[in-house]
């Protein structure tokens, strides 16, 4: 599984989705204020910030929480399964 986390430097979110991701392997930051960040993003139909998503290894969406930090603990068990 693949996760795919996508802030905005003035998000008042995005700390705390950070903090959630922190630690889970397979992790890639974007940061939608940068070039390949919001290329990224509207590659995913990105809209809000900020956002996760969980991919399987074929790409397709498992998983994703937009405009909200998800919970560390549901994080880490959906991965784990």
């Amino acid at each position: 599984m693949e996760v795919k986390l996508f802030v905005k430097q003035d998000c008042p979110r995005c700390p705390a989705a950070k903090q959630a991701c922190e630690g889970l392997q397979n992790l890639s930051i974007y940061d939608v204020g940068s070039i390949d960040g919001l290329a990224e993003a509207s590659f995913y139909g990105i809209m809000a910030t900020p956002t996760v998503l969980i991919l399987d290894s074929a790409g397709n969406e498992v998983a994703a929480w937009r405009g909200e930090a998800p919970r560390a603990a549901e994080l880490h068990t959906l991965l784990a399964n």
